[in-house]
């Protein structure tokens, strides 16, 4: 799918560049972000610049994944999770094959809580966006995650669930899992509570 190329400013420096502009030849900072790493590597005044530089460009011009996906994680490094939410929505409508944007959506429907603490249909509905991020990339994270879903929400609840926390936890080690991908993702769940995974 193409969509129009969009004349911006850098963020950072307020260079002219477009939406393929993946790297500002002034100051050298992606102008967009697409990826947790990315935004997990800027800073939160950062975060801030590129949230308000593309909220106006979105206002004219709304069918822009890549721009919806780099509100959606500014706002998540941020932890502002109700703004991020309707961001990765957008740029999953825009682009349905974008399996971390599912995940990523997901994970800001937790709002930062255990999920012990949220109803049972939000998580239905993290399960969701979870599974859909599995079919389409089976990363050891998002089977983690989902992991952590079924231990702290229905297990501790004492509801059956099928697969197993446990049983998803081997899927993820199988995925390759690994200590970054859970530091990662400790910075927006709080993975305190996923003791016995």
């Amino acid at each position: 799918m193409s969509y129009e190329v969009i004349d911006l400013e850098c963020p950072g420096c307020g260079y002219h560049v477009t939406t393929n502009t993946k790297q500002c030849p002034q100051c050298y900072r992606q102008i967009v972000i697409t990826n947790s790493d990315s935004a997990a590597s800027m800073a939160d005044e950062d975060a801030r610049k590129y949230a308000n530089k593309y909220s106006k460009v979105l206002s004219s011009h709304p069918d822009q994944p890549e721009l919806n996906l780099t509100m959606a994680f500014c706002f998540l490094k941020l932890k502002l999770y109700d703004k991020a939410l309707p961001y990765f929505e957008k740029a999953i409508e825009d682009d349905t094959e974008y399996a971390e944007a599912y995940f990523y959506a997901g994970v800001a429907m937790l709002h930062g809580k255990r999920p012990f603490l949220v109803q049972k249909s939000v998580i239905a509905k993290i399960e969701e966006y979870v599974s859909a991020a599995t079919e389409m990339e089976p990363k050891g994270i998002y089977y983690y995650f989902l992991a952590y879903i079924k231990k702290d929400f229905y297990e501790k609840k004492c509801f059956r669930t099928s697969p197993t926390s446990q049983e998803v936890m081997r899927i993820a080690a199988e995925a390759g899992l690994n200590r970054q991908d859970i530091t990662k993702l400790s910075e927006f769940v709080p993975l305190e509570y996923a003791s016995g995974l």
